[in-house]
């Protein structure tokens, strides 16, 4: 039995995707999900209403996750980095019909603790698909690790070496180093984790003299917004690490290269593709038997889901909207202060205006927008423009699963865990249809901000 996935990755029925694995797939299978046609006007927005419509006693905010945006995600990966086989970064959103609609298109799993992999291993998940990708680990999960068959994990210390050598010494190391250069990530994980480059051969050492395998080396450029030309520097570091252990320490030939994450979809993912392909191939290209893996989260998270909040509260000062809604900066919003994210968000006055629940051609108020808890940090907006709202109508955010419920939580009595998710699945044309409306939306919300004249 391999420790890790070693054959060329293959998105599942690679082709096109099929729908059939997908809806059966553990975490997904027997629960409803809803075509979105191309011809239904609004598509997740008109989803979200019939929810709304169908429940008028909700008093909690909920998401919607639309499979047919992670089928897409899936593809596109598939197509744009073929040889990169992605093991998906479960800190991101550990939501179980994600986890497990991505199980069933070919995904493999980054997990950073017991309870993450134990969530991955509970949806059927073997575990020579996950990499224990956290370098510094506490006895307890290292030893529940060796208990369930997860061999390969990564270090970038002589202690994590020795915790490692104690409590699983059949488990395959890659050292995580630390890449060249700032990559301007608005989360530069280089600050914590990472081997310098004077570091890598006495940790190689010790692990050698350990009677450790070092199998392969990572780094990760860091998350959100990193300049992706940063991969040449990385994976040429990388190579020398190769290079080194097998040259300078008679060590067995590397066979494990891993990528990291902080990949975000759309043209940002293109360019990120072009530069890891060129690096590859110029720094691997003639290497054989090399396996090439990352770690995506945001990429398959953020935009699959849409946040629904319903407005709990109302306050006119003068010209100025004040709302507050039942979700917030210490539930699913908090990636406002710790992912530091641009969030967006339409009105669906499902409640004061249901003739014209998307408020076209309404006149917009500069508004403040307030989480539910008592805590006056708890601000979402401020000079925000939205139409006029009244209570019981709603707001809806889109990309919203990107370290969102995964690190909210129950402060006041809201709890973040309690938000439920409804399960979509859209045609490409819908999500296009989407994406204008949403685009609209804000380019006008944003042109109405600038053209208020300020009281």
């Amino acid at each position: 039995m391999p420790t890790l996935v070693t054959e060329a990755f293959q998105a599942k029925g690679a082709g096109p995707l099929s729908l059939k694995p997908l809806f059966s797939a553990s975490g997904v299978k027997g629960k409803r999900v809803t075509a979105l046609s191309a011809k239904e006007e609004g598509g997740i927005s008109s989803f979200i209403q019939s929810i709304i419509h169908d429940k008028p006693e909700m008093d909690s905010p909920f998401l919607v996750l639309d499979l047919g945006v992670v089928m897409d995600l899936m593809d596109n990966w598939t197509n744009n980095l073929p040889t990169v086989q992605p093991f998906y970064a479960v800190k991101c959103n550990p939501n179980p019909c994600l986890l497990g609609a991505l199980a069933a298109l070919g995904s493999s799993f980054d997990c950073a603790s017991r309870a993450e992999i134990e969530s991955v291993l509970s949806l059927g998940v073997s575990p020579d698909r996950i990499i224990y990708a956290n370098p510094c680990k506490s006895e307890s999960h290292i030893k529940y690790a060796a208990s369930v068959g997860v061999n390969v994990t990564t270090f970038d210390s002589k202690e994590e070496i020795e915790k490692i050598r104690k409590w699983h010494p059949k488990c395959e190391l890659l050292i995580r180093i630390k890449p060249p250069g700032d990559s301007g990530a608005r989360n530069a994980l280089g600050l914590k984790y990472g081997a310098l480059p004077e570091e890598v051969m006495p940790l190689l050492q010790a692990a050698h003299n350990a009677g450790l395998k070092v199998t392969g080396v990572s780094f990760h450029i860091g998350s959100g917004g990193a300049d992706s030309q940063t991969y040449h520097g990385a994976i040429a570091a990388a190579k020398r690490v190769f290079d080194m252990a097998s040259s300078e320490l008679n060590m067995p030939r590397m066979k494990i290269l891993d990528i990291g994450g902080g990949f975000t979809c759309g043209k940002q993912f293109e360019a990120a593709a072009l530069h890891v392909n060129e690096a590859l191939q110029v720094h691997f290209g003639d290497e054989e038997g090399v396996v090439v893996i990352g770690e995506p989260g945001r990429y398959f998270a953020e935009s699959a889901f849409t946040l629904a909040s319903k407005v709990i509260g109302k306050r006119v000062r003068g010209e100025v909207r004040e709302y507050w809604i039942d979700d917030g900066i210490y539930g699913s919003l908090n990636c406002i202060m710790f992912d530091f994210a641009t969030v967006t968000c339409s009105p669906l006055a499902c409640s004061s205006k249901p003739e014209n629940p998307k408020c076209r051609d309404s006149k917009t108020y500069p508004s403040t927008v307030f989480g539910p808890t008592c805590d006056s940090l708890d601000t979402i907006f401020r000079d925000y423009q939205l139409p006029e709202l009244e209570l019981n109508d709603w707001l809806v955010f889109p990309n919203m699963g990107a370290y969102t419920t995964s690190s909210g939580t129950n402060f006041n009595g809201f709890s973040t865990s309690a938000i439920a998710t409804y399960l979509a699945y859209s045609s490409p044309i819908a999500r296009e249809q989407a994406m204008i409306e949403s685009a609209v939306m804000f380019a006008n919300s944003m042109f109405s901000s600038f053209a208020t004249p300020k009281p």
